[in-house]
């Protein structure tokens, strides 16, 4: 398979006919009574899948067709993305879907943030494995940006949460490495370059070019002024699209291999968050925040406007494209990355623990009584994260020897704690009480760390769809296609379909937060 694919694509369907025209109907249950298929690819930072979606009569049926691990390689002493596997699991997911039947209606890809990948303009080639966001060459190139611009400054300009793997630091460090990658070249996000592959545009999508920082956030392109101050030659930078909007199709190549028809391929929230917090569940009316609970835990707020202030940004809270022409006011925490790591480590030495296991351990651990910061850089990149955490609770003098069910309970703690603390930042910089937290994605199937924190809140955490990225992808496609009227019609779609799980506080546990949340704000800036 080639994974440079082609520059650009013919469309076939001019992209203002992916609304509804004025005969279509529309069911109140927020879609045409029409049953189409669409195959999401959602790619994190630790596994991949492809799932095809149903959309019927109002309702979303899904079926996993492929799952693949994913994680960066690490090749003398650097981080990087196994781009071209990455482009083979794409095509086995591809094949796998075709294999069932259906007829597909629309492809369309999301992935983790800030990664990109470059190609040659003439030949449509990756230039190289594409780094990973974790590979620590960009702590000197941010210090090198901020002589330039301070952090303040670029906070002004774009909103963005200043951390050293924005795709800011990484163009900066790879320029300053590879300046021939910048000839005759172009970048791509990630999940735009993996559906080039497939014979999508070479067009980048709105709400993953948010988190690059270095989107101007009023007009919804790219910060000419600023990417000029760093240096940066503007002819690498591809033209932006919004969400729900077509991208080209299936290349007749693949069409030929797979003995399939052309398949539209659709630009979805391809930042893998912003296709998550499309399909949360939450009505029209109410005051609602979410969290994306994965590798990273976002948590935030859907607003229609950026908030950019000196509190927000003391507060590192960012301000991403969301689907609709919304956005998403968010903090980003580390959340199952810890869980991860312990687990890897751990099982290095032989532990053979699953994360039930982990669970079972914390819950059986006295609470509150150590804690971390869940944000601290220490825990950032790969490495011995047990050791890592230990090292943190001698820092900050909270005792000598810990076990490892204390070392997750200090996790389990602290992600429920930070949680509540940064919604309660969000309710003050927006003057809003929010009822409920809407948490979705693969965090919610870890009941305890739900329980927490409804009890840390002391106020309702509703969980689900696990797969919230997967059909957030699915219906907003569903939505370029015509077949879902708006992003209200994904929500009702999403509550239609799936069973979701609300958890309460817990009286005994809310008090404990409460008696130790001091304690906890002091350690937590460490």
């Amino acid at each position: 398979m080639d994974c440079g694919g082609r520059l650009e694509i013919t469309r076939k369907t001019p992209p203002q006919e992916r609304f509804f025209t004025k005969n279509e109907t529309i069911n109140q249950k927020g879609a045409k009574q029409t049953m189409k298929n669409f195959l999401a690819f959602d790619l994190g930072a630790s596994s991949g899948r492809a799932i095809i979606g149903t959309v019927d009569n109002g309702k979303l049926a899904m079926q996993e067709v492929h799952r693949f691990p994913n994680g960066p390689v690490e090749i003398d002493g650097s981080f990087y993305w196994d781009y071209p596997r990455l482009c083979n699991e794409l095509k086995t997911g591809l094949k796998n879907a075709l294999q069932t039947g259906v007829k597909l209606d629309g492809i369309a890809i999301d992935t983790w943030g800030v990664d990109y990948v470059f190609f040659d303009r003439t030949t449509g080639k990756a230039r190289r494995l594409p780094y990973n966001y974790r590979d620590t060459r960009t702590v000197a190139a941010a210090e090198k940006v901020w002589q330039k611009i301070s952090q303040s400054e670029l906070y002004q300009y774009t909103g963005i949460q200043c951390m050293t793997l924005n795709t800011i630091y990484q163009l900066c460090a790879h320029y300053e490495e590879h300046p021939e990658d910048f000839e005759n070249s172009f970048f791509l996000p990630i999940p735009d370059a993996l559906a080039l592959s497939l014979g999508g545009s070479a067009k980048a999508e709105y709400t993953f070019c948010s988190t690059t920082n270095l989107l101007d956030p009023a007009s919804r392109n790219w910060h000419w002024e600023l990417i000029d101050k760093l240096g940066l030659p503007r002819d690498v930078f591809p033209e932006i699209v919004e969400a729900g909007t077509l991208s080209g199709e299936l290349s007749a190549e693949l069409c030929a291999e797979l003995g399939c028809d052309p398949i539209p391929i659709f630009k979805c929230g391809a930042h893998d968050t912003a296709s998550a917090v499309s399909a949360v569940p939450a009505p029209v009316e109410g005051s609602w925040a979410y969290l994306s609970a994965g590798t990273w835990a976002l948590l935030g707020a859907e607003i229609d406007a950026p908030m950019i202030s000196s509190e927000s940004e003391k507060q590192s809270l960012t301000n991403e494209g969301g689907v609709g022409g919304k956005i998403r006011f968010l903090t980003n925490i580390m959340g199952s990355w810890l869980f991860q790591e312990l687990r890897r480590v751990w099982n290095e030495e032989g532990k053979n623990l699953s994360f039930n296991d982990m669970e079972q351990m914390a819950r059986k651990s006295e609470p509150c009584k150590y804690f971390i910061n869940p944000n601290c850089s220490e825990f950032a990149a790969p490495g011995d994260m047990p050791g890592n955490i230990r090292a943190f609770l001698k820092r900050t003098g909270q005792g000598e020897n810990f076990t490892d069910a204390e070392v997750v309970r200090a996790v389990y703690d602290s992600l429920a704690l930070y949680f509540s603390e940064k919604i309660a930042l969000l309710e003050n910089l927006l003057k809003v009480k929010y009822a409920c937290l809407n948490v979705v994605g693969g965090g919610t199937k870890d009941g305890f760390l739900m329980e927490l924190t409804a009890s840390s809140l002391d106020r309702q955490v509703v969980a689900g769809p696990v797969e919230a990225t997967a059909a957030g992808n699915i219906l907003v496609q569903a939505m370029a296609a015509g077949e879902v009227d708006s992003l209200a019609g994904v929500r009702q779609v999403i509550r239609n379909s799936f069973e979701l799980k609300t958890f309460t506080s817990d009286s005994a546990m809310a008090d404990k937060y409460a008696s130790v949340r001091e304690q906890f704000r002091v350690i937590s800036t460490k």
